[in-house]
């Protein structure tokens, strides 16, 4: 009773091939293999007393949800997201169970994760350093099968102080919001993003480029907040990142920063406890996907948002794989003039 409440309390992984002496009992787990079949997982489990004969009759095998399978031998989900080509052998000695890649030898006893947190955590790991090689910058913005690029328009920046920030977490608070120590000549400039279509995650920004000139960038430096140097980086109580927690990023004047705050806090006043985004900015995300749905999502991957007060522009965008810290990195001409801004926030060979 006790096993058949645990079976309906786990959700369904997939379905995934056993012989009958392993469900039954009379055969211990022992090898376990993941083929290109077709069929739920692709897993595919056979006991260690089966021999040829036995598998070679089709009738010696059941097919069962893979939680099934988990019920019997908890382990197995140490390997479940192993990918398909995997062929591993169940053993139980002194140091413990444990599985073993028969092409390698190579002994797993370690959790191995969901391709999509493997490289979600690969990728944070890479992020926020002081610096990389310019190729790295170039190829995020270089179309390829997998890499678009959209000019989403122009923002503007009548100060020409630059600010990051959650559009919907942070972006006018003074506390939190990030103000770079460089600024930029007062003018508009143009938003281009580097959108990726991934088979692992989908349709993702994976950076997000203001563009100051068009000049050639042949060097790159980390954006440090105002008050700071690179001299800085890394020195304690100084952050050389910006938080995001709605999924979502902007570049905006710090003068622009500011109407935006009295327009929320006047749309809260008048709307009470409704969500900004939820019931005002949801809507004009969603009409700025239908104009280019093939590099957007259907809640809408990037926003122009013109200020209702002056019409001045604000640029808006998702943040590669949502919440986290990023930094942003400008880029300088042979005459150490500013080209460029750039926010990665994706490395797309990791996808």
């Amino acid at each position: 009773m006790e096993k058949a409440e645990q079976r309906q309390e786990r959700h369904p992984l997939g379905a995934c091939i056993v012989t009958k002496s392993v469900l039954n009992k009379t055969a211990k787990l022992k090898w376990i293999f993941r083929e290109y079949n077709g069929i739920g997982t692709g897993w595919v489990v056979l006991g260690d007393t089966d021999t040829q004969e036995y598998i070679n009759q089709a009738e010696n095998f059941s097919m069962v949800d893979f939680t099934v399978l988990a019920e019997i031998e908890p382990l197995v989900m140490r390997i479940f997201y192993m990918p398909a080509g995997s062929d591993l052998e169940f053993c139980c000695d002194e140091t413990g169970k444990y599985f073993v890649d028969t092409r390698t030898g190579k002994k797993i006893r370690e959790v191995v994760k969901h391709p999509v947190q493997a490289a979600f955590e690969k990728n944070l790991r890479f992020l926020n350093k002081e610096n990389y090689d310019v190729l790295f910058f170039q190829n995020l913005f270089r179309e390829t099968k997998n890499i678009k690029t959209v000019q989403m328009g122009q923002g503007d920046f009548p100060t020409g102080s630059v600010v990051l920030a959650d559009p919907f977490a942070y972006l006018g608070n003074t506390k939190y919001q990030t103000v770079l120590e460089k600024s930029i000549p007062k003018g508009s400039y143009a938003v281009e993003l580097s959108i990726m279509h991934s088979d692992l995650v989908g349709l993702r920004i994976a950076a997000a480029k203001l563009k100051i000139s068009d000049q050639q960038s042949v060097r790159y430096e980390i954006a440090m907040p105002k008050g700071s140097t690179i001299a800085d980086f890394n020195k304690p109580g100084v952050f050389s990142f910006f938080g995001v927690d709605t999924g979502l990023a902007c570049f905006c004047d710090e003068s622009l920063a500011e109407k935006y705050a009295e327009f929320s806090n006047t749309w809260h006043k008048e709307h009470g406890n409704k969500n900004i985004y939820h019931d005002y900015f949801s809507r004009l995300f969603e009409d700025s996907c239908k104009n280019t749905p093939d590099l957007q999502t259907v809640s809408g991957g990037f926003l122009l948002w013109n200020l209702p007060q002056s019409s001045e522009k604000i640029p808006m965008f998702s943040s590669g794989m949502g919440d986290g810290i990023y930094s942003a990195y400008w880029g300088f001409d042979k005459d150490n003039e500013i080209v460029e801004l750039i926010i990665p926030f994706m490395k797309p060979e990791y996808f």
